[in-house]
């Protein structure tokens, strides 16, 4: 059998199985993404891509489940490059052997070590921050830090999406880096007893609750915002988030803990190079602009400038923890949840 013929049968068995349609297989001048962004957020960079580069650009949207299927293709995937969300699916899909170097001299240019592997097996493309949205009506500070909200003051005030979220999970993880276990433990109980309510719902929530009433400052992803604010499809959105404002915890001090939206080449990759020339796109000014137009996340480029609504909302100072750090302590992270009982709310 032919190894395009192994492609295509590895396509048509990854079909049969998620009943999900995939890109066709790996041929010249092409490049194959696995993608858990959403189309309507990557197709633009897409478009410019194929259009300056001449490279056609086939795309499986997923919203989980792509790690696995390109370990399950094993040598027959034809997946060049994986587009995903969070610290932990990155360092994953490296510790898998699901990864291989990326080789285009832009990475190191370009992105900061601290949102890059250190062997180039992975790269963030966009960075966003798990900030306050506090009430615009009952919150008047103006800078907080994450240790603020584990203070008495704050009992029955604070909101946040369920704590084994990867979302907060990499918060988590951040802080035992930073301050150890057991200083974190200290401070997720105290957080944990500080809720309003048990952790619940999604960003979003926690911001309709400020407007409610029923919490004065959430713990959501600075982009939700944006979101929000521009979702006409949902007018009462507007609503939510015109009832908060934005403030960057630890801004003066350590730095607000950041996550990612990041990427790698797979390591059976069939279009190498065109797989190392979209990397370096998606790092170039002009498409860092259009991740921080469309998404209200921040360039992982430092030179680039985020959107002019993202710096209304104030400036961003990432914390200097390195991702795969962050990455390594978040089993940790996950146990602690767990040892706490934090997703069912506060205890006294």
């Amino acid at each position: 059998m032919t190894h395009t013929a192994r492609l295509a049968l590895a396509l048509l068995a990854s079909v049969t199985l998620t009943g999900m349609a995939a890109p066709a297989f790996a041929q010249s001048g092409e490049v194959n993404i696995y993608s858990y962004r959403e189309q309507s957020l990557l197709q633009p960079l897409l478009d410019r891509f194929t259009a300056e580069s001449g490279v056609k650009v086939n795309v499986l949207y997923a919203g989980d489940g792509l790690l696995e299927r390109v370990a399950a293709e094993g040598e027959l995937s034809p997946a060049d490059v994986v587009l995903t969300v969070d610290i932990g699916n990155l360092v994953g899909a490296e510790e898998q052997g699901l990864t291989q170097k990326i080789t285009t001299p832009v990475l190191d240019e370009r992105v900061p070590a601290a949102f890059r592997d250190d062997d180039d097996n992975w790269t963030a493309l966009s960075l966003r921050a798990r900030v306050f949205f506090v009430s615009k009506e009952r919150v008047d500070a103006t800078a907080l830090t994450y240790d603020d909200i584990a203070k008495p003051e704050w009992k029955g005030r604070v909101c946040t999406r369920p704590g084994d979220h990867a979302y907060n999970i990499g918060l988590i993880a951040q802080r035992i880096a930073a301050t150890g276990l057991d200083a974190t433990r200290t401070w997720l109980t105290a957080v944990r007893d500080n809720l309003a309510y048990p952790p619940s719902g999604n960003d979003r929530e926690g911001v309709k609750n400020i407007l409610a009433g029923t919490c004065d400052l959430s713990i959501s992803n600075t982009y939700y915002m944006g979101v929000m604010l521009n979702n006409d499809a949902e007018p009462e959105q507007k609503e939510w988030a015109n009832s908060a404002r934005i403030v960057y915890p630890d801004a003066e001090t350590d730095g607000t803990q950041v996550n990612v939206a990041g990427g790698f080449i797979a390591k059976y990759a069939p279009n190498v190079e065109n797989a190392n020339a979209l990397i370096a796109f998606l790092l170039s000014d002009e498409a860092q602009s259009i991740y921080a137009d469309t998404n209200y996340e921040f360039p992982v480029v430092p030179s680039v400038s985020p959107s002019e609504l993202t710096l209304s909302w104030g400036t961003l100072k990432p914390a200097s923890t390195p991702l795969s750090e962050i990455a390594a302590h978040r089993a940790e992270a996950a146990a602690l949840v767990d040892e706490l009982k934090f997703n069912e709310g506060a205890q006294n």
